[in-house]
């Protein structure tokens, strides 16, 4: 049998482990897809050093390749919106498959793309999209079909991760580790996507739409960064026994779907809790499986390239087959996707952490439990420590039962309101993950 010849469009990091992998492991990856696969054609505009690409057609014109009639598939790793969308659309319209590790592509654009991929018949993958070398698209969208899952939580950026680990075990300031994490590459010189949770909601947005059968809304997921995060914060969940982490969570409720990221307690004995540095993991709760823990490297040059080729042999083995009969993009069928809302943030619901800095008089903390007490929600510890010496302020940190956000949001309101009270209540939401 002919072997099925493709095409990289990028040769950066995931594009050059892409090549090297499939130039190395051929005859492993050909025994596993049932026929060769040879890289026909590479789209690249700045040489990659670690490739050797001698005797490998080239182009400067991503479009060239998407428009090259030898091809069968092509392998879309330029990054970015725009010029992705546009070379991933005319690829599908001249009947080529897909294999893309852009989950911002997937995540805002997915819908229209997949539209576009099951009217030419044609297959668009994208495992690398989230979690880099961890196989977790394919778990929820085949290894867990059986399930209704109930929810989706994950550690699925790891600069962010970096950045906290460095700020738990070493005591350093945000700042000071976010230099760090952009001297070692593992933040742009830009890290909004990184800190600010953007990279994380792009991948959870996917997750979610696998995971309950729902359309690709990135527009409405809730996003918070960590950038506001302190040592303080980071010591006293510490001493409550939890770890700050910066967590994607899509749960099925009744009234909707919750998508939301932001930085969370989470027990320090979870094993997800313990998940550190630039490394990655995401649970998932199913009601046959129960909860389900995938870790692993969520990027870098030869995992993120070990989930790109993947996809190119489930490509391979299934172009033969019936268009009908392929696992679904988004693992439902189209028309069986739900229309079960996203919930906005203030009608979630979660337990959670307040820290309070308040002057050192006396009957502050009756005001605090009466505040809460009126609003329904329970306190279920409260931690209070000595003056700080250098504003006489006391602070009080308390943990909250679970309780929808919006009644969270009125206390917080009105503890800012209270004459001892000083600057902003600090909330962060906690799991439990149980």
């Amino acid at each position: 049998m002919k072997p099925v010849k493709v095409g990289i469009c990028g040769l950066g990091t995931v594009g050059g482990g892409t090549f090297n992998v499939l130039k190395r492991n051929a005859e492993e990856i050909a025994r596993r897809a049932g026929r060769g696969i040879e890289v026909a054609q590479i789209a690249v505009r700045t040489p990659n050093p670690n490739c050797q690409i001698t005797g490998t057609p080239t182009t400067s014109d991503v479009f060239a390749v998407a428009s090259n009639p030898e091809i069968d598939i092509i392998i879309e790793l330029i990054g970015g919106y725009t010029i992705a969308r546009e070379l991933v659309l005319k690829a599908i319209e001249n009947g080529k498959h897909v294999v893309t590790a852009n989950k911002a592509l997937i995540a805002v654009h997915g819908n229209e793309i997949f539209a576009k991929a099951r009217e030419k018949g044609v297959i668009v993958a994208f495992e690398a999209a989230v979690a880099g070398g961890i196989p977790v698209i394919k778990a929820i969208r085949e290894g867990l079909s059986a399930n209704r899952i109930n929810w989706v939580a994950g550690i699925i950026n790891g600069t962010g991760n970096f950045i906290l680990t460095e700020m738990r075990e070493k005591g350093r300031t945000f700042p000071d580790v976010l230099a760090e994490a952009q001297a070692l590459g593992y933040a742009e010189a830009d890290p909004t996507f990184d800190v600010e949770g953007i990279d994380a909601a792009h991948k959870l947005t996917i997750l979610a739409s696998i995971a309950f059968g729902i359309p690709l809304q990135f527009d409405k997921a809730y996003t918070e960064g960590i950038t506001k995060l302190t040592t303080a914060d980071v010591n006293y969940a510490e001493a409550l026994g939890y770890r700050i982490k910066h967590l994607g969570v899509a749960r099925s409720t009744a009234q909707g779907i919750e998508l939301r990221v932001h930085p969370t307690l989470i027990p320090a004995d979870r094993l997800i809790a313990n998940v550190n540095g630039v490394m990655n993991a995401v649970m998932v709760n199913g009601d046959a499986s129960g909860s389900t823990l995938f870790y692993g490297a969520g990027a870098g040059m030869e995992p993120t390239a070990s989930s790109v080729i993947a996809d190119l042999v489930d490509v391979v083995r299934a172009m033969t087959s019936d268009p009908e009969n392929r696992v679904p993009h988004l693992a439902f069928q189209p028309d069986s996707l739900s229309a079960h809302p996203i919930l906005p943030i203030e009608a979630c619901e979660s337990a959670y952490y307040l820290r309070i800095q308040a002057k050192d008089h006396p009957g502050v903390l009756a005001q605090v439990a009466s505040i809460l007490s009126e609003r329904g929600i329970n306190i279920e510890s409260i931690m209070q420590k000595e003056v700080e010496e250098h504003d006489g302020l006391v602070p009080m940190i308390l943990l909250t039962h679970r309780v929808i956000e919006q009644r969270i949001n009125d206390a917080i309101k009105a503890l800012e309101a209270l004459q001892d009270v000083v600057g902003p209540v600090v909330r962060i939401r906690v799991e439990h993950l149980n």
